[in-house]
């Protein structure tokens, strides 16, 4: 079975949930190692009053015991603590004032949200599902969403680090501050990154992005970024050439599109890759040998067979992995609520009104690299899983030790 998810709830609903299914039995899956992740989501300079009020914890009904995974469908739940303070304005159920004899029903008047924010799905959305009152549309396009896919990836992570598989990330760009990429030491580069306010590994430009988030927080405005991905321990051949749907890039690409704010996908050199000859950009192939003592069971079993002297691929040709780190980054844009609001129209009357304000960040890219995480990591623990997979961990395990033995017979 393909490893899949839905969410459900919205930004100021009750809670968050998810449903992960196809997660294979055995797996310890203690609560706090998503609670962990969740906590990451909600740190960043820049972020906005929200995350003052809630503290993310997630309930595990159904799909575990006794710690461990029993091969049925995981039900993750997130309690929103901002509930209590919109009851009345987001009542599942119709309550008094609510009825409306034309079209769905609604608030009072005076509550509905009018004015759509340019760069928001609050237009497009109204249009699509014919919603008078924009709140129908933001709630659910909001990326407090994103804290149940944070969920759900926090156990993606766990499956992957079972079998040597690593995902991390650090922010390389805020507004006109950039710092260096990906330099090959995943754990010290994650260390430095949680050591940041802004979630960058080099300690100036740190200082320097926090003073463009203060430039823009002064004029009432926000700011984006870029922020870069990285997976170490990645086995050669994950994904397929065969199909457009099984590419593992693509994959990787579509889930890093589908959060909230993201712009733009590159892997390895990226779009540089188009200004180079192609001797400048293509990895050259080499051999190590295997020791006589080699194991699958080793820390450093995939060191050695076929690599390549450099990794402008960032990981994955021809739609699979190659065995080198996946390197991906991500442009985020500023954040479509601003302060200091874009000129808008009423939605109902057409007259010029200032976009609508919703209580938002300055800037969320740090945050969001925990959310990019997430999509990476379950996207490969579902390709981990369609080439190695079984109904047990134990199963999986003699599946990839094999393949790693066939490896070293190539």
């Amino acid at each position: 079975m393909s490893l899949r998810f839905l969410t459900a709830g919205e930004s100021h609903g009750q809670a968050l949930t998810a449903i992960l299914e196809g997660m294979p039995a055995g797996l310890p899956l203690p609560a706090d190692a998503i609670d962990a992740e969740l906590a990451r989501r909600q740190t960043g300079y820049g972020r906005g009053r929200r995350m003052k009020i809630e503290q993310d914890r997630v309930q595990i009904l159904s799909g575990c015991r006794f710690g461990y995974t029993l091969g049925s469908p995981i039900a993750l739940q997130i309690t929103n603590r901002d509930w209590k303070n919109w009851e009345e304005r987001m009542a599942p159920q119709a309550t008094a004032g609510t009825e409306g004899e034309e079209g769905p029903p609604g608030p009072p008047e005076w509550e509905r949200v009018r004015s759509p924010r340019p760069g928001h799905a609050d237009l497009a959305g109204a249009l699509k599902y014919g919603h008078r009152d924009l709140r129908n549309v933001l709630e659910r396009a909001s990326a407090r969403e994103t804290a149940a896919r944070g969920a759900v990836g926090a156990i993606a992570k766990v499956l992957l680090r079972r079998f040597g598989i690593d995902v991390g990330g650090h922010v390389v760009r805020i507004g006109d501050v950039e710092a260096p990429g990906f330099r090959g030491d995943l754990e010290a580069m994650r260390q430095a990154a949680e050591a940041s306010e802004v979630r960058c590994a080099d300690p100036e430009a740190s200082v320097r992005m926090i003073g463009e988030i203060e430039r823009a927080k002064a004029q009432g405005d926000t700011v984006g970024g870029v922020f870069e991905i990285i997976a170490v321990g990645v086995p050669p051949g994950l994904g397929s050439h065969v199909h457009y749907d099984r590419k593992l890039d693509g994959r990787i690409a579509g889930a890093l599109m589908s959060i909230q704010a993201m712009k733009g996908v590159e892997f390895g050199l990226g779009f540089e890759a188009a200004r180079r000859f192609g001797s400048e950009v293509h990895d050259p192939i080499g051999y190590i040998p295997y020791p006589d003592d080699w194991s699958p069971d080793s820390p450093d079993r995939l060191a050695y067979g076929f690599t390549h002297h450099r990794n402008n691929a960032g990981g994955i040709e021809g739609g699979m992995s190659n065995g080198e780190p996946i390197v991906v980054r991500v442009a985020m844009k500023p954040i479509s609520t601003l302060y200091t609001p874009l000129p808008s129209v009423s939605f109902e009357t057409k007259e010029e009104l200032p976009a609508s304000i919703e209580r938002s960040d300055y800037c969320a890219v740090p945050a969001a690299v925990v959310v990019g995480e997430a999509v990476v990591a379950f996207e490969l623990a579902r390709a981990f899983l369609e080439k190695f997979g079984g109904d047990s961990i134990a199963e999986i395990d003699r599946n990839y030790r094999g393949y790693l033995e066939q490896l070293r017979s190539v």
